[in-house]
């Protein structure tokens, strides 16, 4: 598998079909392996934030889920053709998944997880949601009462495939750093807003806004309060350290394996 950094975060360059086969193949293996679909609000925590990249260094693979992050990519010579956006991989990956293959969703409201399991049931009955968390969880990524022991509890004894978490960043990337060596197996794929836009409980960006990089745009205009600052912070942080270190020739270019 190929990996090149933007900013020093390692992505994998990969495309939908492929990183669906490798999820496959490592939901077989004797181990947990966390997997992140990164934007440039995430890269940008991880170089900004050393609390963050210290949660992040517990992650196997992470995705480029913004196009911003496959353009820079491309300048390193990539040549990726799309990014590998969340919700469009939760969505695919769940109409072929394997027949047989379990499920876990932790995260998102009772009515958003029912939502997903009626509409991907419907589109692949071979899927078994084998069970769910739809509580609170803390900026420590522990969830509410009783719920942290018994979850870790449940997932271990139904050791399901897959486990989705949707609690949004840096929720989800808090609790899945906490909960990684407590869980035999699994791949967790930590996806956030696929949750809500899988379930229709969130409109998602056109088809034209996500090829050119607008999605943060459409997202901005549908939840301008919430989102206004976090743009501002993230996004300026982006473009400031793209170019002290593209001055310096280390904005993009080639990982080392793991």
């Amino acid at each position: 598998m190929k990996r090149m950094h933007v900013l020093g975060a390692p992505l994998l360059v990969t495309d939908y079909d492929e990183l669906s086969t490798l999820c496959v193949r490592w939901s077989r293996e004797a181990r947990c392996r966390l997997l992140e679909f990164v934007n440039t609000h995430i890269v940008t925590m991880q170089r900004h934030d050393a609390a963050f990249r210290k949660v992040m260094d517990t992650y196997e693979e992470l995705v480029p889920d913004g196009m911003p992050l496959v353009w820079c990519l491309n300048r390193g010579g990539a040549g990726m053709n799309d990014r590998v956006y969340g919700p469009t991989f939760m969505r695919r990956f769940l109409e072929k998944a394997p027949a047989g293959s379990t499920h876990y969703l932790v995260g998102g409201s009772a009515e958003c997880g029912a939502r997903l399991r009626d509409t991907f049931s419907k589109l692949n009955p071979s899927l078994k949601f084998v069970g769910s968390f739809h509580g609170r969880c803390s900026t420590d990524g522990r969830l509410e009462g009783a719920a942290e022991g018994e979850v870790v509890e449940e997932i271990n004894r139904l050791a399901p495939d897959f486990i989705w978490v949707g609690f949004g960043t840096p929720k989800q990337q808090a609790w899945a750093h906490q909960h990684k060596a407590l869980f035999r197996r699994g791949v967790v794929l930590t996806v956030g807003f696929a949750f809500d836009a899988n379930a229709g409980m969130k409109s998602d960006a056109p088809a034209w806004m996500q090829s050119a990089g607008l999605t943060w745009l459409y997202r901005l205009a549908s939840e301008p309060r919430r989102l206004l600052p976090r743009y501002l912070k993230w996004n300026s942080l982006f473009l400031f350290y793209l170019i002290w270190d593209g001055v310096r020739g280390r904005a993009w270019g080639n990982s080392v394996p793991k």
